[in-house]
C-alpha cells in the first residue's frame, strides 16, 4: 500500500493516502482565507496595501505578510484583512455616487469670503 505525503507550493502538507484508500484532508492554502495586506513604511503615516496572501488565520497571515512584504526592513506596522470583509464601490456606478457632491458648493472653500487679514489659507 502505498503512503505517500505530498507538499503544497507552500510548504504544507495537502492530502495523504490513508489505510484502506480513505484520504484524509488536511487545510491546504486553496483551503485558506485570502488576506489583504496593508504596511505602513518608516516614512509614512498611512498604511498602503501591498498585496494579498492565504493564510488560515490573523496571526499567520501577519507572519507570512512579514516574510514576503518586509523583508528589506521597510515596513513599521502590519494590517491584514480577510477579503471578505472589504466592500467597495462599482467604478462603473461613479457618476451617480459622487453626483450628490456637486450641488454642495458650500463644501467647496471658494464659496467663502475670507478676510484680507486671513493669510496663506
Amino acid at each position: 500500500m502505498d503512503h505517500t505525503i505530498k507538499m503544497n507550493r507552500y510548504g504544507d502538507y495537502g492530502d495523504r493516502e490513508a489505510a484502506g484508500g480513505q484520504q484524509e484532508s488536511k487545510a491546504n492554502a486553496n483551503e485558506w482565507p485570502l488576506w489583504e495586506i496593508f504596511i505602513r513604511s518608516k516614512q509614512g503615516l498611512d498604511h498602503k496595501h501591498v498585496g494579498s496572501l492565504h493564510a488560515a488565520d490573523a496571526q499567520m497571515a501577519i507572519e507570512n505578510a512579514r516574510d514576503v512584504y518586509t523583508r528589506r526592513m521597510e515596513g513599521v506596522s502590519i494590517w491584514v484583512v480577510e477579503s471578505k470583509h472589504i466592500h467597495a464601490s462599482n467604478p462603473d456606478e461613479a457618476d451617480s455616487l459622487y453626483d450628490p457632491a456637486s450641488d454642495k458648493v458650500y463644501r467647496h472653500p471658494t464659496f467663502y469670503d475670507l478676510p484680507d487679514e486671513v493669510k496663506h489659507m
